[in-house]
């Protein structure tokens, strides 16, 4: 086990997310999506350590369009089918934070590896 120097953001959709996701292929009833469906695709993101309510509040505030934008781009690749305007108001109807002051790696084989994220390979992981 190890500990990580960072800290973690669980990103979770509202059901205004959920809504908007359905809006993009309408469909009949039982084939939309549900909340807990969406939340089961969660996004964890790390971040620098962060000991205060008032330092976690700054960073979201400084890093909110582009968590935005990665939780819309998850879902639809097109922009122009995104919200008209990607603001702080969005981001709190659209998404609630967790946060987690300890991350904790349990894998003790693997080392952690880092790489930017390829619009590709998310595309690639939803078809699976």
């Amino acid at each position: 086990m190890k500990l990580l120097n960072r800290s973690a953001l669980s990103v979770r959709p509202t059901q205004h997310f959920v809504d908007w996701i359905n809006a993009l292929e309408p469909t009949m009833g039982d084939d939309d999506l549900t909340l807990d469906d969406v939340e089961r695709e969660s996004t964890i993101y790390l971040i620098p350590e962060m000991d205060t309510p008032e330092a976690l509040a700054t960073l979201v505030r400084e890093r909110y369009a582009e968590i935005l934008e990665t939780e819309l781009k998850a879902w639809e690749e097109d922009e122009r089918q995104w919200p008209e305007r990607l603001d702080w108001d969005l981001f709190q109807r659209f998404l609630r934070v967790e946060h987690s002051y300890l991350a904790i790696d349990l894998d003790d084989e693997t080392p952690l590896e880092i790489s930017e994220i390829d619009d590709a390979l998310l595309l690639d992981n939803e078809q699976d």
